[in-house]
C-alpha cells in the first residue's frame, strides 16, 4: 500500500515537474523575445517565474499527503496553461512582427506570350524571337531573365530593348513573339498614361514565372532612441501579399521622426516629379514613379539622392492591407471636404464602385482607401453629384497624410492583448518592412512615452507633425521609353532645398533659422505654414523646340542659345517650305540635358531655269515690185500767191501734167 501511495506521488510530482518546467520555460523564452521593451519589468518578471518554480518544486517534493500532491498537480496545471496561453500569445505577436520585417527582397519575372499563342508551358517554346530589358542593373528585366534562358537552356533569339514600356510595344506588335515582364506587369502597366495597354489582360498570358530573392543591404538593428527616417510607399495590387517588389510608386511619403522632440515631418511626394532615377542609365530624369518598376531600393536612392535625406527604413504596404486595418480598428474619423466616388480596392467601378459623401463621418476601409486614392473625378461612373469637384496628385497627398494621422490616433486606442494581436494578424501579409524584429519593437517605447503624455488626447495634440510641399511647375516632355509627350512634374530646387533644410532640422542635423518677425492679424483665420508650398526657382526644364519652317539660320541660332551641335542634312524633295527645315532627328519637348547633337532636315529644292522656245525667225523675200501706172497723181497743192476772188483763175497759174 505504501509503495502503491509513493508510486502515486512519483507520478504526479513528476507531472507537476514536467508540466511547471515546461511551461515556465516557454513563458521565458517568449519574454526574451520582446527585446528591448520594459527591459527592467521582464528581468523582475523572470526572477518571479524562476522563484514560483522553484517553490513549486520544493513544496510538492516535500509533500507527504497523497492528497495534497493531488491538489498542487491541479493548480499546477491550470498555472501552467496560464503560462503556455501568455507565451503563445506573445510568440503569435512576435511571429506577426517577423513576418514583416525581411531582411531580402523577391523578385519576379514572367514569360508572357499574347493569348493568341497556342504555347502555355515554357517546354514547348516555338522559335520565336524574346524581348528582355537591355539594362544589366534589373534583376527582374535582365538578370533573372538570363538565369532562366541559361536554367531552361532556351536557344530563342533574344533582342534587347531600353525599357518594358518597349518591350510591351514589340510583343504587341508581334515584332517579337515572348516577353519576359514583371510578374505583376498588368498592374504596373494596365493604366499607364499615353500608352495604349488597357487590354493587355486580355490581350497576353503567362506561361512561366520565376521568383528570387536577393538579400538586401544590412538593417541597421538598432533601438529607435535617436532621430529616423521611414519611407512609406503604397503598394497597388489586387493581391494581399505582397509577392515581388515591382510596383507603382503611386503612394511616397517621407516621414522624419525624433523620439526626442516628438517631432516629425511628412512630405507626400508627387508621382510625376520629374526627377533623375537611380536605377535609370545615366541617372535618366523621368516621372519618380516609374522607379518602383525596380523595386524599393532603386525608389529609396532615387528619393534619397534628389532630397539628401539618408533613408533609414521602409515599409511597403499593399493597398488591401490598409482596407483591412482600417477595417480591424473599426474605422476612421475623417472630415471629408466634398462628394466623390472612386473604384474599390480591386479597381472595379460599377457594381464596385464606392460612393463617400462629404461631412464627418466614420469611414470604412474601402471609403478611406478610396479617400486616399482619390484624384480624378469620374463623371462617367459617378454623376454629377459625386464629380463636382476638383482634385489632383497634390490634394491626393494632403488627403494621405490625413488618413495617416486619423489611423494613428485610432491606434492609441488599442488596449487589449487580443486587439494587438489581432491588428498585426491584418497587417502582417500585407506589409513589409526593413526594419528588424527588435527595432520595431523599440517603437514601444515611443508609443508608450506618447501615451503617457496624451492623457487621453488625440496623437495630434502631442505629437507636432509639419506638414512639408514639394512645389513644381507642369511641363509636357517627350518621353523616348513612351515615344510620346507626357505629363511631369518639375520641382523646384530652392523648394526641394526648403523641404531638406526642414527634414535635416528635425533630425538634428542642422541647426534651426528663427523667426525674427512674426506678424498676425486678429480678424485673419490662422493658416499653418507649408515649408515649400509656396517657393519657386532653381531650376527649369529646356525643351527641344518644333524647328519645322525655320530657316537655317533661325535654327542655328536657336542651338546655339539652346548649346546644342546641330547639323543640316540636306534634302531636294519633301514637304514643305523651301529653304526651311521639314524633320528633325529629335522629337519636340525633347529634354535638352540629354540632348549632345541634333540633325535638321534641310529642304532645298533644284532650281531650273525655264528655257523659253524660240519662235522661228521669219526671213522676209523681197519680191520684184512692178511699177503701177496711176490713174491720177495727185501732186501736193503750191501755195501760191492768189487774188481775193475764189472762181476766176487764170491759165497762168495752172500747171500742166
Amino acid at each position: 500500500m505504501k509503495r502503491k501511495k509513493l508510486k502515486t506521488k512519483i507520478i504526479f510530482f513528476l507531472l507537476i515537474f514536467i508540466f511547471i518546467t515546461l511551461s515556465t520555460g516557454y513563458i521565458l523564452y517568449s519574454i526574451s523575445l520582446l527585446n528591448g521593451i520594459e527591459n527592467r519589468m521582464r528581468l523582475l518578471l523572470a526572477i518571479t517565474l524562476i522563484m514560483i518554480w522553484f517553490c513549486i518544486i520544493i513544496s510538492s517534493a516535500k509533500s507527504k499527503k497523497k492528497t495534497k500532491i493531488k491538489i498542487a498537480f491541479w493548480i499546477v496545471f491550470i498555472y501552467s496553461i496560464g503560462l503556455c496561453f501568455g507565451a503563445y500569445y506573445i510568440n503569435k505577436m512576435y511571429s506577426s512582427l517577423a513576418g514583416m520585417t525581411t531582411s531580402s527582397t523577391s523578385y519576379s519575372t514572367s514569360i508572357v506570350t499574347l493569348e493568341a499563342n497556342k504555347v502555355d508551358d515554357i517546354k514547348k517554346l516555338s522559335k520565336g524571337k524574346m524581348g528582355m530589358i537591355s539594362d544589366s542593373t534589373s534583376i527582374v528585366g535582365n538578370t533573372l531573365p538570363l538565369e532562366i534562358i541559361q536554367k531552361e537552356n532556351i536557344k530563342n533569339e533574344v533582342i534587347e530593348y531600353d525599357n518594358f514600356v518597349e518591350v510591351i510595344n514589340a510583343l504587341l506588335d508581334e515584332e517579337i513573339e515572348y516577353a519576359f515582364l514583371p510578374t505583376n506587369y498588368l498592374i504596373m502597366f494596365n493604366n499607364m498614361e499615353g500608352a495604349n495597354f488597357d487590354n493587355l489582360d486580355t490581350k497576353t498570358k503567362i506561361i512561366y514565372t520565376e521568383t528570387k530573392k536577393v538579400t538586401s543591404k544590412e538593417n541597421k538593428n538598432k533601438k529607435l532612441d535617436k532621430p529616423f527616417t521611414i519611407l512609406l510607399m503604397g503598394v497597388d495590387s489586387e493581391l494581399e501579399n505582397l509577392a515581388n517588389a515591382s510596383f507603382n510608386g503611386d503612394s511616397l511619403m517621407l516621414i522624419t521622426f525624433n523620439p526626442t522632440t516628438l517631432s516629425s515631418t511628412i512630405l507626400s511626394i508627387p508621382r510625376d516629379s520629374y526627377v533623375p532615377i537611380a536605377c535609370f542609365p545615366n541617372q535618366r530624369k523621368n516621372k519618380i514613379t516609374h522607379a518602383a518598376w525596380y523595386g524599393e531600393q532603386c525608389m529609396i536612392e532615387t528619393i534619397q539622392n534628389f532630397t539628401d535625406i539618408t533613408i533609414d527604413y521602409y515599409v511597403k504596404i499593399n493597398f488591401k492591407g490598409v482596407v483591412k486595418l482600417v477595417d480591424t480598428l473599426g474605422g476612421i474619423e475623417m472630415d471629408i471636404p466634398y462628394s466623390f466616388c472612386e473604384s474599390n480596392s480591386n479597381r472595379e467601378f460599377g457594381n464596385g464602385t464606392i460612393y463617400v459623401d462629404a461631412g464627418l463621418q466614420v469611414l470604412d476601409g474601402e471609403k478611406a482607401l478610396a479617400f486616399a486614392r482619390n484624384r480624378h473625378s469620374w463623371p462617367e461612373y459617378c454623376g454629377a453629384k459625386y464629380s463636382n469637384y476638383y482634385s489632383n496628385d497634390f490634394v491626393r497627398g494632403q488627403h494621405q497624410q490625413e488618413v495617416v494621422r486619423a489611423l494613428m490616433n485610432k491606434l492609441t486606442e488599442v488596449k487589449s492583448l487580443n486587439k494587438v494581436s489581432e491588428v498585426l494578424d491584418t497587417i502582417s501579409n500585407s506589409m513589409e518592412t526593413n526594419m528588424s524584429t527588435s527595432e520595431i519593437l523599440s517603437l514601444y517605447n515611443i508609443g508608450k512615452d506618447i501615451l503617457a503624455k496624451s492623457s487621453g488626447g488625440s496623437v495630434d495634440e502631442l505629437v507636432s507633425m509639419q506638414r512639408l510641399y514639394l512645389n513644381g511647375h507642369d511641363a509636357t516632355i517627350y518621353d523616348p521609353a513612351m515615344r510620346l509627350n507626357l505629363y511631369n512634374y518639375v520641382l523646384y530646387e530652392n523648394s526641394v532645398k526648403a523641404v531638406s533644410d526642414a527634414m535635416k532640422i528635425n533630425l538634428g542635423l542642422l541647426e534651426p533659422e528663427l523667426e525674427k518677425e512674426f506678424s498676425f492679424s486678429i480678424d485673419n483665420e490662422y493658416e499653418e505654414n507649408v515649408i515649400g508650398k509656396n517657393v519657386t526657382g532653381g531650376s527649369s526644364v529646356k525643351k527641344l523646340p518644333d524647328f519645322t519652317g525655320d530657316s537655317e539660320a533661325q535654327a542655328r541660332s536657336t542651338c546655339n542659345s539652346l548649346g546644342i551641335s546641330c547639323t543640316f542634312k540636306t534634302v531636294t524633295t519633301g514637304n514643305g517650305t523651301n529653304n526651311t527645315v521639314i524633320g528633325q532627328s529629335l522629337n519636340a519637348g525633347y529634354d535638352v540635358s540629354y540632348v549632345n547633337s541634333l540633325t535638321l532636315t534641310l529642304l532645298k529644292k533644284t532650281e531650273t531655269k525655264e528655257v523659253k522656245k524660240e519662235e522661228p525667225k521669219k526671213v522676209e523675200t523681197k519680191e520684184e515690185v512692178k511699177p503701177e501706172e496711176p490713174d491720177d497723181v495727185d501732186l501736193p497743192d503750191v501755195l501760191l500767191p492768189s487774188d481775193d476772188s475764189d472762181d476766176d483763175s487764170s491759165d497762168d497759174n495752172t500747171i500742166d501734167d
